[in-house]
């Protein structure tokens, strides 16, 4: 059996950079994905990023002591979710599906123990519904994670009121241990960031497609006059437009009409333009996804 204080299922892009940003902090982490060819991947994508963030470090005139081989061998990586036993922190980061989220999170749960601390990565969906069947439903709440995890600077904490307030600052301690803020945000569809900022995203394509301004100059106004850091569109492009797509229908269905998610996002979607990892979406980000 692995043993490790941390474990991650699902090593996609947002997997990922969680497990990334849990290495630095010189714990043992799993990481368990669907295939032996998907974790090897999975684990190559974080080496290459850790490296990239030493370079970034160093090209900012910052000392880093970070030495890759030695922070990689804390690494594990599984085929098997009954690997996650023993881990005090589980994390689902499975692609935003209800169905899949469900399923998965059943098989962790019935491998961890009953002081474990489960959590799920969703950006949207209901904590409360995702924890209806969980046999330890007092330990099981939402972890919110942001894209890019290393660089970004805080965490949603999604709680219920099955949540006691020991689970909840339990998990406070956890964010806090990776060097970021913890929101502490009661369940509800969209939590605040995911309702926040689509809203935004949503409006922004609605004038795209109403030909107000391009997509450059939508953004820009956003990133010039309320200094975000990317503007709505292109982030979406780097969220992924299926995944927003999804999140807006939820929302749609939860909270109404508001959330009705526009045409051009229906078309390009259905088009295979997911944004970045496509290479298409409302930018062109050509075959590197650069």
């Amino acid at each position: 059996m692995v043993k490790a204080d941390v474990a991650i299922v699902g090593g996609g892009r947002m997997g990922q950079g969680i497990v990334h940003a849990f290495l630095l902090t010189g714990v043992k982490v799993l990481l368990v994905e669907v295939s032996q060819n998907a974790a090897s991947a999975a684990e190559s994508a974080i080496r290459q990023s850790l490296v990239k963030g030493i370079e970034r470090a160093a090209a900012l005139g910052q000392n880093h002591v970070l030495e890759v081989e030695q922070t990689i061998t804390r690494l594990s990586v599984s085929t098997n979710i009954s690997d996650v036993a023993g881990s005090k922190l589980v994390i689902e980061a499975v692609p935003e599906d209800f169905s899949l989220k469900e399923k998965v999170l059943a098989e962790i749960d019935a491998a961890i123990s009953s002081t474990a601390l489960l959590a799920s990565n969703t950006s949207s969906f209901s904590i409360r519904d995702l924890g209806l069947a969980r046999r330890y439903q007092e330990n099981f709440l939402g972890l919110h994670f942001f894209n890019p995890v290393p660089a970004s600077l805080m965490v949603e904490i999604v709680y219920t009121p099955e949540n006691p307030i020991k689970v909840i600052d339990a998990a406070a301690t956890w964010v806090k241990k990776i060097g970021k803020t913890a929101l502490r945000i009661a369940d509800s569809p969209g939590f605040a960031s995911s309702r926040l900022g689509l809203i935004l995203g949503l409006e922004a394509m609605r004038m795209f497609e109403e030909g107000v301004a391009t997509a450059e100059d939508i953004d820009t106004a956003m990133m010039l006059g309320y200094k975000h850091p990317v503007g709505p569109l292109k982030l979406t492009d780097i969220v992924g437009l299926d995944v927003r797509l999804g999140i807006a229908q939820y929302l749609e269905k939860n909270l109404g009409a508001r959330f009705s998610p526009p045409k051009v996002l229906i078309d390009l979607v259905a088009a295979g333009n997911l944004g970045r990892k496509s290479g298409k979406g409302f930018y062109d980000w050509g075959s590197d996804g650069k």
